[in-house]
């Protein structure tokens, strides 16, 4: 087992970051800054740009720029060769990058460490996909020897804003589509987690990406995240993060019509029949949630369970969940990190105060955690709570951090209609042995990914996305592709 404390000391001893702004490593012009510290201990890692309007004005220029410059002349094959020197770059970086992730905003590393099939198949499957765009000839009825046919264009400099869970697979699933369409990006990370967005830019120009292609310009939300859903020069927005700012940066969108993309909050149902395997389904049901401490859009913190079964799968998933262990991500035994920051925590705290106020009890945890090593950090244990109703907050409203709540059904008809009850419709798990009843499940859930029995799956070549007030538009697949792609009909009379 590697001991990480040496390699997060020299990695990261306090000092100052730049952003990158048209290849260019800068400060912000205001010249502020912005602490970026570790959520375990509440040490200083390093500070960063405090980035806003007329940075953003600067890098979507930069991107303008480098959108109408000799990038546009890049064949296919030169993006793809590209995409692929930047995969072998992340991987010979990996374990950087990955402790990069883990000190800034706490996921543990032995789950960082774990993304690489998923983060180097991105770059190779977006890689392959920048051979594959092509138009259709298309016949017509218009009178006449008449041509007609389509052509995929990229669509311009794109505008991307991701949450602080997770880096370095929202980085690249905002910035490899659209390097492989020949955009250009303008990524502004979350204030709680810029520091291995900085490095990716890094990595990519070493590895040859020209000028302007990326520009990351860091800083506060409602400040440079405002001013980049607003800008003009702007074509197309992709944001990750909450419904209420999905809202917002779609109404900012609205100035010259930008298209939009947006992948946004979950209250995501897991339902366990009576028939589902016990032993398989209680550690991925609790996992669902417990996994980066809850701090995953697609949480499946609403468990449905068949009540045949109710009282015996949840008593497995609380006994579960109070054996995880709790500590600083850089340990490989730990297996809940730390809260974001004191405001999350402060948010989790009113959430586990309101549960049992309104008649929830609490199984398994409810307080934040406590012992040595965990006095500078922001710590809560993995909780299950029993006895919720649909009514209660606990079961209406994201959380965000490593809470449970359990709730019985006696009919897949009931639990259906119970399970899309709910605004948001991002994901879903089911927990079945019966082949007829999964179908059933899957089929009739309102979720834009359904899992059965298994949870948090999500593959390069597989769309992933929401419905309802979980947003709109997809990333991965051949669908992702199409967010980034304009389509040109060409008529030609031969007459």
């Amino acid at each position: 087992m590697k001991d990480w404390s040496s390699a997060a000391t020299a990695l990261y001893d306090g000092g100052a970051r730049r952003m990158f702004i048209g290849g260019d490593w800068c400060e912000a012009q205001s010249g502020e800054t912005i602490e970026a510290r570790n959520p375990a201990d509440g040490t200083l890692l390093a500070t960063v740009p405090k980035g806003g309007a007329a940075d953003i004005d600067a890098a979507v220029t930069a991107a303008r720029k480098a959108f109408e410059g000799p990038w546009a002349k890049w064949t296919p094959f030169e993006r793809q060769n590209l995409l692929l020197r930047i995969a072998e770059r992340f991987e010979a970086e990996w374990e950087n990058l990955c402790l990069s992730d883990t000190l800034d905003m706490g996921m543990p590393i032995q789950r960082t460490l774990a993304n690489s099939r998923r983060v180097l198949g991105m770059l190779r499957f977006y890689a392959g996909q920048a051979v594959a765009i092509h138009g259709a000839t298309i016949p017509n009825s218009f009178p006449g020897e008449i041509y007609s046919q389509t052509v995929r264009e990229p669509v311009g400099v794109v505008g991307a804003i991701i949450p602080w869970n997770a880096p370095i697979a929202g980085s690249i699933w905002k910035i490899a589509p659209a390097i492989a369409t020949g955009c250009t990006v303008v990524l502004k990370p979350s204030e709680e987690a810029s520091l291995t967005v900085l490095m990716i830019a890094r990595i990519m120009q070493e590895a040859g990406l020209p000028d302007g292609v990326l520009n990351i310009v860091t800083g506060l939300g409602h400040e440079a995240g405002a001013a980049l859903a607003e800008h003009p020069g702007v074509d197309k927005l992709v944001f990750t993060g909450s419904t209420a700012t999905g809202q917002a940066i779609a109404r900012a969108a609205t100035g010259n019509l930008k298209r939009v993309s947006l992948e946004l909050g979950g209250k995501s149902p897991v339902i366990v029949c009576r028939d589902a395997d016990i032993e398989k389904a209680v550690p991925v049901a609790a996992m669902a949630v417990f996994a980066n401490s809850g701090q995953i859009c697609i949480a499946g913190s609403r468990l449905f369970v068949a009540r045949e079964i109710h009282d015996e799968f949840v008593r497995r998933v609380a006994d579960y969940a109070a054996g995880l262990r709790i500590g600083h991500g850089i340990s490989e035994e730990t297996d809940i990190g730390p809260i974001i920051s004191a405001r999350q925590a402060e948010r989790i705290a009113g959430y586990l105060s309101k549960g049992p106020q309104e008649g929830a009890q609490v199984l398994t945890g409810g307080a934040r955690a406590e012992g040595p090593g965990l006095e500078a950090g922001h710590f809560y244990h993995p909780t299950v709570l029993g006895g919720v109703t649909d009514q209660m907050t606990v079961a209406r409203e994201e959380i965000f951090g490593p809470v449970i709540s359990a709730l019985p059904f006696d009919s897949i008809d009931e639990v259906v209609a119970r399970a899309n009850a709910t605004p948001y419709g991002l994901a879903a798990g089911v927990f079945s042995t019966h082949l007829g009843t999964a179908h059933k499940l899957a089929h009739r859930l309102k979720a834009g990914s359904v899992w059965v029995n298994m949870y948090h799956a999500i593959d390069p070549a597989v769309p992933f996305g929401g419905v309802k007030m979980s947003g709109y538009g997809r990333e991965g697949g051949t669908e992702h592709m199409e967010e980034y792609l304009d389509t040109k009909a060409i008529w030609i009379n031969a007459d």
